[in-house]
């Protein structure tokens, strides 16, 4: 299987590609991309930055930072850019991982590509593609071998390190010490105890994209190291076996609101009740979701990473003010009291019919009762953004300006989302990758201090 794997990794060429999955790249590139931007100002995106830059600089070799500029070693350029779209969790994802991949290929394509992968916009679409291929099915691999939930940086490092490999050339030996490496160094947090105490650990992405970088460079060095289980384990040999010809890229899933994937079907259910009540005469919200789902709570988290990984605030805050984005999770958001008076009023009940469901589909049923009588019911509802619900194009684009607007001029972000979807893959990268990584447009006011 280790041959197959390093021919898809430095083999892959464009005309190997349906347009379906090369067009799912490029929308996974901006959507995590806007994500990841807007997460730079979260407090854990600030701290991050700052931290690796006042501990980690580099010269002019290093990679820079997010819309900061300042250049750092390659794997804490990563890691703080990984910090970032994970702080704002409105990431791409696969329901089979049960996390995400862009949250670390993504940076960590931006940090090899800055210091030493000069290309065309082709190649940097291949690079990711491949990332997203490699860790998809190493996630997979993972959640089969192990009786233990681990975060998406125990598995997303391995697409870090494939997407490496190929940015620097490196030869079958010293690609393989990069995956095992990668493999060995990743971080097996348990994702339920995050679930439990929302922290800024939050996925573990942050590591994970520095374990992948780190392990390829010194792969490059000559640090040797053992082969990869979730690569070579006969346990795990059919998910490897269709490499090249069943593109996990287009499996991806995208949020249309920043919080935790469990929670999105109830702010569906909530949106589409939302019109036939005023969020004043609400008395009792009942949602009956998935037993993972219904350990999110959150009634009155105390910061954005709490917000984030809830079910009742976040409904609550869309009932109250007809929207969620950032803002809603974030800041003075939290502590108004009529959104938190509408969140205690939210029971959260598990279901075997949704249990049965997940992790490869997840749904609830929503029930709000008025203070006048009325009961209204959202039916069975799941979530927009899965393959089968796929968000559009155009939604994509209207997501991305929104998260990024309070950073970016216009003109700025139109060159952004132009280059990633529509851009001609001969294209140099110069001014996609400084539309990225240079600081925001001093003119453009910064959006209010958020925390998580």
């Amino acid at each position: 299987m280790a041959g197959q794997v390093q021919d898809f990794i430095h083999g892959l060429r464009a005309k190997d590609v349906p347009e379906t999955a090369f067009h799912a790249t490029r929308r996974c590139l901006l959507d995590t991309i806007a994500v990841m931007l807007a997460g730079t100002h979260t407090e854990t995106g600030r701290l991050l930055r700052d931290h690796v830059a006042a501990v980690y600089p580099a010269g002019a070799s290093g990679a820079r930072l997010p819309l900061d500029g300042r250049r750092v070693a390659a794997p804490v350029a990563a890691m703080a850019g990984a910090g970032a779209t994970d702080s704002l969790d409105g990431h791409d994802g696969h329901r089979l991982c049960k996390g995400h991949v862009g949250a670390a290929t993504a940076p960590g394509l931006l940090a090899f590509t800055d210091t030493d992968g000069t290309c065309d916009l082709g190649e940097l679409i291949l690079r990711l593609l491949v990332g997203y291929e490699i860790a998809t099915r190493a996630g997979i691999a993972l959640h089969r071998i192990s009786p233990q939930y681990h975060t998406s940086g125990a598995w997303n490092a391995l697409g870090v390190a494939a997407l490496g490999a190929r940015t620097l050339g490196l030869d079958g030996e010293h690609s393989a010490s990069a995956l095992g490496a990668a493999e060995f160094y990743a971080p097996r947090g348990l994702m339920m105890r995050v679930i439990d105490q929302p922290s800024m650990l939050k996925d573990g992405s942050q590591m994970g994209a520095f374990a992948g970088v780190a392990a390829t460079l010194m792969a490059r060095d000559g640090f040797r190291a053992g082969s990869s289980e979730l690569i070579e384990s006969n346990d795990v040999s059919d998910l490897w076996a269709d490499l090249g010809t069943c593109w996990r890229v287009e499996e991806q899933y995208f949020k249309p609101y920043p919080v935790c994937r469990w929670a999105q079907p109830a702010l569906e259910a909530a949106a589409k009740l939302q019109g036939e009540v005023l969020a004043d005469s609400i008395a009792r919200i009942r949602i009956r979701t998935f037993t993972e789902g219904v350990r999110l709570a959150g009634h009155a988290p105390a910061n954005g990473d709490e917000a984030q990984y809830a079910i009742a605030f976040p409904v609550a805050a869309l009932l109250r003010y007809g929207r969620l984005g950032a803002d809603e999770i974030a800041g003075s958001a939290l502590t108004d009291r009529r959104t938190l008076d509408l969140a205690a009023r939210v029971e959260l009940i598990p279901d075997d019919r949704f249990n049965a469901r997940f992790p490869a589909e997840r749904w609830c049923e929503m029930e709000i009762a008025t203070t006048d009588g009325q009961v209204l019911n959202s039916g069975e509802t799941t979530t927009r953004g899965d393959p089968e619900t796929a968000l559009s194009d155009a939604e994509i684009v209207e997501k991305t300006r929104t998260l990024i607007a309070p950073l970016l001029d216009s003109e700025r972000t139109d060159r952004l989302v132009t280059a990633t979807l529509h851009g001609e893959l001969d294209t140099g990268i110069g001014r996609l990758l400084d539309d990225v990584l240079n600081p925001p447009d001093t003119s453009v006011r910064a959006r209010p201090a958020a925390t998580g």
